[in-house]
C-alpha cells in the first residue's frame, strides 16, 4: 500500500496507487449454471483462485434493476435523511467508518440482516416499502444462486449429499448478512495517480459471498503470488467468494480470497453483497468426507459464533484464520 498524504476530503482514508490499465484479471473464471460441467468448473475455480464468475444465473434483469434503482435514489438522499437509518451497529447506514477498529473507506453503505429468503422483520431499515420490496426480490433470488453454486461446490467435490454445505446457510438460525455499497466518485484524487480506499483488503468470514454491482469497475483480487489485479466489471453477472469458513470447511482445498475495492474517480460504484453464513452454533471444522486417509485437520475446532467474535475484533486484513490453525510439527 501506497501511504500519501491526500486532500483533506480524503482525510484518514488510506490511499493506493491508482489502478494500472495492465493490471487486468482478464483470467477470471466463468462458471454457466446451465451447463453441466458446472460442478467440475466450480471447484476448479475455487481451488486456484477462490474467486469466480457466474453466468447463466437466471436472476431476471428487472430485478438486478429493481433493486439498483432504489438503491441510488437511497444514497441520494439528504445525508441528514440517511443517518436517521444509522448507525450501522449492529444494522443500518454507515458512512466511511468500517466496523469499530479503526478502519476507513471511501464509501457510506447498508448492513442488513437476513432471516430466510428475506429481510429480518427485526431490521427496520431502510423503512421505504418500495425500496424494501425489491431488496426483498433480490435477496432471496441471489440466496437461490448462492445454494446452487454450494450444491454445485459439493458436486464437484464428490459429497453425497448435495446440501451439505447449501443447508448451512438455508437451516434454521442461519446468519445471513446483505450488505449495499456505494462508492461516491473521489473527485479530489483525479490526475493525482492515486486513489481512495473504497474498501480494504479483506477476506469474508462466513462461508461465500455473492457480489453484483453496476457497471463501474474498484473491485480487486489478489492472487496466490500477491499480486492485486482489478475484475472487468459486468452488471449482468454474479462474482462468488471463498469465505473463510469455507476454507476450513474443505480442509484448504478452497482457498478463501483477498480482495478490495478502490474508489473511482469519475463514477459512482454501487455494489449489493449477499453473505452466506451458518447459524452461531453450527461446528466449523473439515467435513469427514473430504478427509483423505490419514489426514488431519490443518485448524482447531471452531464455532461460526466463536468465528465471527474474532472476527470482529480485528482490522479488517488482520488474517483472521491463523490463531485457528494448528501448528505443523
Amino acid at each position: 500500500m501506497v501511504v500519501l498524504t491526500g486532500p483533506p476530503a480524503v482525510d484518514h482514508i488510506p490511499l493506493l496507487r491508482s489502478p494500472d490499465p495492465g493490471d487486468v484479471f482478464s483470467g477470471v473464471p466463468v462458471v454457466d449454471l446451465s451447463n453441466p460441467g458446472a460442478a467440475r468448473a466450480v471447484v476448479d475455480a475455487c481451488e486456484k483462485f477462490g474467486f469466480f464468475k457466474v453466468v447463466n444465473h437466471g436472476v431476471a434483469t428487472d430485478t438486478m434493476d429493481k433493486v439498483e434503482s432504489e438503491a441510488v435514489r437511497f444514497f441520494s438522499l439528504p445525508l441528514a435523511d440517511k443517518d436517521r437509518s444509522g448507525p450501522a451497529y449492529p444494522f443500518g447506514y454507515g458512512s466511511k467508518r468500517i466496523g469499530l477498529n479503526g478502519d476507513m473507506g471511501w464509501l457510506e453503505y447498508l448492513l442488513l440482516a437476513v432471516d430466510k429468503a428475506s429481510l429480518s422483520d427485526a431490521c427496520n431499515v431502510p423503512s421505504c416499502a418500495v425500496f424494501r420490496g425489491a431488496l426483498n426480490e433480490y435477496i432471496a433470488a441471489v440466496r437461490k444462486v448462492a445454494v446452487r453454486v454450494m450444491e454445485a461446490m459439493a458436486a464437484g467435490l464428490g459429497i453425497a449429499a448435495a446440501d451439505a454445505l447449501s443447508a448451512m446457510v438455508t437451516g434454521e438460525g442461519s446468519d445471513q448478512v446483505f450488505r449495499v455499497n456505494h462508492y461516491p466518485p473521489c473527485r479530489a484524487l483525479q490526475g493525482l495517480g492515486c486513489s481512495a480506499t473504497g474498501f480494504g483488503e479483506h477476506t469474508d468470514p462466513q462461508l461465500i459471498s455473492v457480489l453484483r454491482s453496476n457497471g463501474t469497475s474498484g473491485l480487486q483480487v489478489a492472487l496466490r503470488d500477491g499480486q492485486w489485479l482489478s475484475v472487468p466489471s459486468d452488471r449482468d453477472a454474479f462474482f462468488v467468494n471463498v469465505g473463510d469458513s469455507l476454507q476450513v470447511l474443505t480442509n484448504g482445498r478452497f482457498k478463501s480470497v483477498k480482495h478490495r475495492v478502490v474508489a473511482n474517480s469519475l463514477k459512482s460504484r454501487v455494489s449489493f453483497i449477499y453473505f452466506g453464513g451458518p447459524p452461531l452454533a453450527q461446528r466449523i471444522a473439515p467435513l469427514p468426507q473430504l478427509l483423505g486417509e490419514g489426514e488431519q485437520s490443518l485448524y482447531k475446532e471452531f464455532t461460526w459464533g466463536e468465528y465471527k467474535k474474532a472476527a470482529y475484533k480485528s482490522r479488517l486484513g488482520d488474517n483472521r484464520l491463523a490463531q485457528f490453525e494448528k501448528m505443523s510439527s
